[in-house]
């Protein structure tokens, strides 16, 4: 039996209620829409009613969504370097949604001290944390949960995903159907593949024991401080333990890599 456990170190997530009850953390997948719709609190609605595709940057700050009068000082959330003033003042934990993002639903919530870049495009349910950053041309495409201190990279596109707290996916990344431990980095085109070519289910073989998910769509499940190279894949239905590596341009086989694996 794989648990949560084996794979992150939940106390600072703020959503770890997502794997209560979870004997194998890949039935996590299965309730990722559901945990959402269920702890989420939408503070975009206002947004929406300016359009699809935002013609001017906006400010939540304390609830209230601002349309003017403030100065940005740019750089990145995820490492606090992004700042938003007003009179002089600082706005400490400001969310900024910039001229040329699209949010296309009311069920999603930005994080205190989020960045949504121009171009990016965000579908419920989903909920960012604080200090993260989706970046230009990323595409969230819903039931997504991202922590705090995270990067959703250009033209990095997400589905039914959870990253917990500072994963990077800084470059064109492909993230369906998966779970990101916290600390984990994406290399430049790393794709999770979610879906094997027969369409079949996914199963698994650990010591002989034959692992039945019952899920058709299965990514990857990613330990905390996991890091792939460039250009690299996971075939559906991966597991890769705390703290493993995949070279760059490496084809990882599904199934389970037990903790500090490195895949050549």
């Amino acid at each position: 039996m794989l648990a949560p456990s084996d794979f992150f170190e939940l106390d600072s997530f703020e959503h770890k209620g997502l794997f209560d009850g979870i004997d194998e953390v890949w039935d996590s997948l299965k309730y990722i829409r559901g945990y959402i719709e269920e702890n989420l609190k939408p503070n975009v609605t206002e947004i929406r009613q300016m359009g699809d595709v935002l013609k001017n940057t906006v400010v939540i700050f304390n609830s209230e969504v601002i349309t003017d009068g403030f100065e940005l000082e740019a750089g990145s959330p995820a490492k606090g370097e992004f700042s938003v003033s007003m009179d002089g003042e600082v706005l400490d934990g400001a969310a900024v949604l910039f001229a040329g993002a699209s949010i296309f639903d009311d069920k999603i919530h930005i994080g205190e001290g989020s960045v949504v870049e121009p171009g990016a495009l965000i579908k419920g349910p989903t909920i960012l944390g604080r200090n993260t950053e989706v970046r230009q041309g990323a595409y969230i495409r819903g039931s997504c949960l991202v922590g705090d201190r995270c990067i959703v990279g250009h033209t990095s596109e997400m589905k039914n995903a959870v990253m917990i707290n500072r994963v990077t996916a800084g470059h064109f990344a492909y993230i369906g159907d998966s779970i990101l431990g916290s600390d984990v980095n994406l290399g430049a085109g790393t794709k999770l593949a979610n879906l094997k070519i027969t369409g079949s289910k996914i199963t698994f073989r650990i010591d002989r024991e034959l692992y039945r998910t019952g899920l058709r769509k299965f990514g990857a499940i990613l330990g905390d401080s996991t890091e792939t190279g460039c250009n690299s894949v996971t075939s559906p239905g991966t597991l890769m333990g705390k703290r493993s590596m995949v070279v760059s341009n490496a084809t990882v086989p599904g199934g389970y890599h037990p903790p500090r694996t490195i895949i050549r």
